[in-house]
């Protein structure tokens, strides 16, 4: 029985074998590497995938479609709200020290999972995900550019990221209207010991009002805290480089 995707789980489901094999290229896997699905919806990725592994975990939240997977024997279908997953538990039940992750992430909660998935860096060996190009544009975007913002200082200050390949609508079914993208994400080893709470408020004050200088937004918040160090604030938000984030966000 064909499966209707359902808007409320942002589902479009990837259906062109070239764009597949391309990301199953990119993301490389070889037999017996602990691996992770999210969202494998009718297992465009998830075949191909498994064929290499041997074995592989997906999390899918559509019951029918859970159900479905759960007919392949060499599947292991979790299904739960990504957002619920426990990421270091799951690669201790994989008997891994760390785990591959890859995915076409549901574009309306892709930014809440990129998020969640933050605290379990160090249980992760690298992420491939399918998202809006856009979001992928902002994740990788340097300073001084209109998509630099929040999220890509809190995703560059854990990983190095790269964008591997563009995807065009009509790669899914049903198309998008807009174009997707898949980004690389390997976390780093020598990112700054900073409070991550800390260093999201620090940097959600500052792109708050992105076209005043910071005098008016992180200046008076650095002020109510009684800080007393060195930082310029006769900039905007967007034109401080990642390191100067997290080097103020050691300070305060």
């Amino acid at each position: 029985m064909k499966h209707i995707p359902r808007k409320r789980f942002g589902q479009h489901f990837l259906a062109d074998p070239a764009i597949i094999d391309a990301i199953v290229r990119a993301i490389d896997p070889r037999p017996a590497q602990p691996m992770v699905e999210i969202g494998p919806g009718l297992a465009a990725l998830t075949q191909p995938l498994v064929e290499r592994l041997g074995r592989l975990t997906v999390i899918e939240l559509d019951r029918d479609l859970a159900a479905r997977l759960r007919a392949h024997p060499q599947l292991n279908v979790i299904e739960s709200d990504v957002l619920k997953v426990d990421f270091a538990q799951m690669a201790q039940a994989l008997g891994a020290i760390k785990i591959r992750i890859c995915g076409n992430l549901p574009y309306n909660i892709s930014s809440p999972i990129l998020f969640h998935l933050l605290p379990f860096a160090e249980h992760i060996e690298d992420q491939h995900f399918m998202l809006q190009k856009e979001v992928i544009d902002r994740m990788v975007a340097t300073p001084s550019t209109a998509d630099f913002g929040r999220l890509s200082v809190m995703l560059q200050w854990r990983y190095a990221m790269q964008s591997v390949l563009t995807v065009p609508p009509e790669a899914f079914d049903p198309p998008p209207r807009v174009t997707s993208a898949v980004v690389r994400m390997q976390p780093r080893a020598d990112f700054a010991p900073v409070d991550a709470a800390l260093l999201s408020e620090l940097v959600q004050v500052a792109f708050s009002q992105r076209r005043k200088l910071l005098r008016h937004t992180l200046g008076r918040w650095l002020e109510a805290r009684g800080f007393a160090g060195d930082f310029d604030v006769q900039r905007r938000a967007e034109e401080v480089p990642v390191e100067e984030y997290l080097g103020l966000a050691l300070r305060v």
